[in-house]
């Protein structure tokens, strides 16, 4: 039988923190956290390819970065300080991995058996994600959006991705270097939700060159 914190019983934890960031007396702040959202990669409709990946990103942006106006905290951190206070350790501490999750741009640096190892483009860091299934497409040196959970002892993927195409790696490198010289003072986060509009509008707007979609200096649409 798993241990309480092996990667395999990492989705139970996860069920307990999505419903409660959904109770009823949340609905009005899960609106909003929606539509800020969408206001930073761009709104989706059911009918888009990319809507399911979309959602699971929306649940995370929900669940672990957006600060509610109504408790001045995440609802993982809201929901870990609830089970501290409420639960044997072992639990409470897969509770915390919520609170510590990396999200960001990574770089595929390998490719192994049941590891992904990623670099972080903006830090530059190097992480190992345990990954047991084989993820279609993925090859090294692509970049996507993704976000890190901690748990048992390893990193595990979230179930939202942001896939960029080969012939955004350039631009994307270059403008991360121009952002860390030009403007450090900007959140790595600005670029993340910036290049997941831009593969909105690459997957919308087919009559364009996916060249010109991913041109930083023009405005995204």
């Amino acid at each position: 039988m798993d241990s309480p914190l092996s990667p395999l019983s990492y989705q139970p934890y996860l069920d307990q923190l999505i419903a409660f960031g959904s109770v009823e007396s949340r609905k009005a702040d899960l609106l909003e956290a929606k539509a800020e959202y969408f206001r930073l990669t761009g709104e989706v409709f059911e009918d888009d390819k990319l809507f399911e990946l979309r959602m699971a990103s929306f649940l995370d942006f929900y669940l672990y970065d957006r600060v509610s106006p109504l408790t001045s905290k995440t609802p993982a951190a809201e929901f870990y300080e609830h089970r501290l206070a409420n639960a044997p350790p072992e639990e409470s501490n897969a509770f915390r991995s919520f609170t510590e999750t990396v999200h960001g741009l990574f770089e595929v640096r390998k490719l192994g058996k049941g590891l992904v190892r990623l670099r972080e483009l903006y830090s530059g860091k190097d992480f190992d994600v345990t990954e047991r299934r084989h993820i279609a497409g993925l090859e090294t040196g692509d970049i996507l959006e993704a976000r890190l959970i901690p748990f048992g002892g390893h990193l595990l993927f979230s179930s939202a991705f942001c896939y960029h195409p080969k012939v955004a790696v350039k631009p994307i490198k270059a403008e991360v270097k121009r952002r860390k010289k030009k403007e450090p003072q900007r959140a790595p986060n600005e670029l993340v939700w910036e290049c997941a509009r831009r593969a909105l509008n690459m997957d919308r707007y087919r009559q364009l060159a996916v060249e010109k979609i991913y041109d930083f200096e023009q405005k995204v649409l």
